[in-house]
């Protein structure tokens, strides 16, 4: 079974109770999630453009379907903490994280820190590619990372037990974040930068610094931070970034967070690159082809507890560790 730390799936909801759906989770993924052997997610609050434009009118809107989705669903679990995880698995419910992608909507606002926390969050990602009151993005095009705001943002979220996650930061917000976090934190959803060169993707420095702090990296599905040759946008291409990632980390420290999207009409440039819709990577389309990949590592001549460690048991170990 698997542990996925990054979904949009609440944006697929947001979008589909909009216009009068209602099981969505039921109705359009959960077959999928089956399929794939997923036991669980992260399921973030993400502020997609155009509703950028108004981050918190999207936000609360965000918020208001998931609440619905969850009040009416026996398909999924909301829960916050390992104890609570364990016992979804134990009940065979599919388990959800509330996490939150990208946080422009607090502002320079501390407290609304607490609003996502009481909703349910506990998990943070500081922004989104963009540069916000809190800090600087991948694609931001800047070279500050946090702001003095954003650091105590940063150190809040640990603080409140939410899991605080970098994927999104530019070099110096990493950095930033490396100095100040006073608990393990991950990278849910990034590749390795020597085998793609995209401003999402780590350096090994930076591998080697989520490994020094205790945290976990997540796969990326997503194409465009495997190769730049589509031709090598595969599943094969992944198990090199996982290779690496072990040969770098070490194996307590690489999981999954495949970042599936194939469900939302959507698009992300990266530089010259432009990615429409799914995320077109050979094998690992979508979330019900994941054991093509984990096939390919077990070729690659990982036991079944390396196996595990990087299914699962690295992201629950930080769950336990981190999370209030």
């Amino acid at each position: 079974m698997y542990f996925d730390a990054h979904s949009d799936i609440w944006t697929d909801v947001t979008t589909r109770r909009l216009k009068g759906e209602t099981n969505v989770f039921r109705d359009h993924h959960l077959a999928r999630l089956r399929k794939g052997g997923v036991e669980g997610s992260v399921f973030v609050i993400w502020v997609d453009p155009p509703y950028d434009a108004d981050y918190a009118a999207r936000t609360r809107q965000i918020m208001d379907c998931a609440k619905a989705e969850i009040a009416e669903t026996k398909d999924f679990r909301i829960v916050h903490n390992y104890e609570e995880m364990m016992q979804a698995i134990r009940d065979g419910i599919f388990y959800v994280f509330i996490g939150v992608e990208g946080m422009a909507y607090i502002g320079s606002d501390l407290s609304k820190i607490d609003e996502y926390y009481d909703f349910g969050a506990r998990h943070a990602i500081l922004t989104w590619n963009e540069a916000n009151d809190l800090g600087a993005g991948a694609l931001s095009g800047k070279d500050y990372g946090l702001t003095e705001v954003g650091k105590k943002a940063a150190r809040k979220v640990q603080d409140k037990g939410m899991l605080l996650d970098v994927s999104h930061l530019n070099e110096a917000g990493f950095w930033d974040v490396v100095k100040l976090a006073t608990k393990p934190f991950i990278a849910s959803h990034s590749n390795c930068k020597v085998l793609c060169d995209v401003p999402r993707n780590l350096t090994d420095e930076q591998l080697r610094a989520i490994r020094d702090a205790g945290g976990v990296v997540g796969l990326n599905a997503f194409n465009l931070f495997i190769d730049a040759d589509p031709a090598k946008q595969t599943a094969e291409t992944l198990v090199r970034h996982a290779a690496h990632m072990i040969d770098v980390m070490g194996i307590d420290h690489v999981g999954c967070g495949f970042d599936f999207f194939e469900f939302i009409d959507s698009q992300e440039t990266m530089g010259s690159m432009t990615s429409t819709g799914s995320p077109s990577t050979i094998g690992l389309e979508d979330c019900s082809k994941i054991p093509n990949l984990f096939t390919r590592l077990e070729k690659l001549g990982l036991n079944k507890e390396e196996l595990e460690k990087l299914a699962r048991g690295n992201f629950q170990r930080i769950v336990q560790t981190c999370m209030a």
